[in-house]
């Protein structure tokens, strides 16, 4: 098997990565050396004409795009992008949906990354428990989806209900939003994980990244099924 990489010294540019998995790297921003994230991203062009970031601060966007100009940054979900110049084609169909406006944040992290991916999203946001009425007019949207990311802080009640309305899989995500006894997600990881709903898979907390990579995955997968039936 061979190794195939780009040797930089901090950093080791995985350029097999999309031929392996169907993904290019994905830069996680958070921490890193100014110089040493710009190189990164400037090598990530090179190699692969497009280059997606998570966890970036307005500074690191600033910083990206004087080395490339072509660089974008939503600070919502701290996404810091450049993307290709050929633009993907959008296929399938994931929901994102939030408990509250509070999630939006992890809900972007996920929903562009899904989009950047490739895929169809529809946005529904706000339709947490406590007002279950305008999650339930939402229902026919939600269950159009191939996959549904269901994005919940506090008690993290919100996966459960979305889990027993459809049929394809949930991907949720707990997120630090809560007062004490949430601590800080926990509450809601631990909720999630004990759903008595089926089909709902859990990631980490405020891991809006990871649900919106495996639902590009069961998105793909669905749209191939429906090619190969047709």
């Amino acid at each position: 098997m061979t190794h195939n990489y780009e040797e930089m010294g901090f950093a080791k540019i995985d350029t097999d990565r999309k031929e392996r998995t169907g993904f290019p790297e994905v830069v996680f921003c958070e921490g890193k050396q100014d110089d040493f994230l710009v190189e990164i991203y400037k090598k990530l062009v090179e190699k692969e004409g497009q280059a997606f970031g998570t966890r970036a601060t307005q500074h690191q966007y600033e910083i990206v795009k004087e080395a490339i100009p072509e660089a974008e940054y939503d600070p919502t979900g701290r996404i810091l992008k450049v993307a290709p110049k050929d633009p993907v084609e959008k296929i399938g169909l994931i929901a994102v949906c939030t408990a509250g406006t509070a999630d939006i944040p992890v809900a972007e992290e996920a929903a562009q990354t899904a989009g950047y991916f490739g895929g169809n999203v529809e946005r529904i946001y706000d339709v947490g428990v406590s007002g279950i009425h305008r999650l339930l007019s939402k229902t026919d949207a939600i269950q159009k989806a191939n996959c549904v990311i269901c994005i919940a802080g506090m008690e993290g009640a919100l996966a459960s209900v979305i889990g027993g309305l459809v049929s394809n899989p949930v991907i949720a995500v707990p997120t630090s939003v809560g007062y004490g006894a949430s601590f800080h997600g926990v509450s809601a990881l631990l909720t999630m994980i004990n759903t008595c709903a089926n089909g709902v898979s859990v990631v980490n907390i405020d891991n809006g990244y990871g649900a919106g990579y495996i639902a590009t995955q069961i998105n793909r997968l669905a749209v191939r099924g429906k090619r190969c039936q047709a």
